[in-house]
């Protein structure tokens, strides 16, 4: 049996066309949380935004994808939420903040601008690119989906990786 062929010519002048896998959008947007608890297991909590379809459709999450990550990060840590977020646009949308003003169990404190090195989550996003991401050529998208899931759930198991994440952005957890 011969091999598959890494080349093939084009029937106009016998150019060579190489064929090259996965050219597909390069992003899969995720939103995470890494929640700290003084006496507790560090926890991360993500959720990876499901494509639609469309190729005009929105690529990244909105207000109400950040809406549903908050209300199940709370059902599943069952317990009052102090968020600290970066300014990202989305995150001060008129409808979030709406949403935000109506739960009692949640309070939202934000970073100063252009600060990433005070966002703990940034921490989990280098981990990801230098570990499980690194020296991989995907060939799907879903086998790019997959090995980022994989990746998370070995974080997400791992609390010393994420307390790590915590400790390099130089704030600390106080209980009050």
């Amino acid at each position: 049996m011969t091999p598959p062929r890494a080349k093939t010519w084009s029937q106009r002048g016998r150019t060579p066309v190489v064929r090259v896998r996965g050219r597909f959008r390069r992003r899969i947007p995720i939103a995470a949380l890494t929640c700290y608890k003084p006496g507790h297991r560090s926890r991360l909590i993500y959720r990876p935004r499901r494509d639609d379809g469309r190729r005009y459709g929105r690529k990244s999450f909105s207000w109400r994808d950040y809406r549903d990550l908050l209300i199940a990060a709370h059902q599943q840590l069952g317990g009052p939420i102090v968020l600290v977020r970066d300014n990202l646009n989305v995150h001060k949308a008129a409808g979030l903040r709406e949403s935000v003003a109506s739960r009692d169990w949640l309070t939202i404190y934000y970073l100063p601008l252009y600060a990433p090195d005070l966002n703990p989550v940034e921490g989990i996003w280098s981990l990801l690119r230098h570990g499980w991401l690194s020296n991989v050529a995907f060939s799907t998208p879903e086998h790019l989906v997959q090995r980022i899931r994989r990746g998370l759930r070995h974080i997400q198991y791992r609390s010393d990786l994420i307390d790590g994440c915590l400790a390099e952005t130089g704030l600390t957890i106080r209980p009050t």
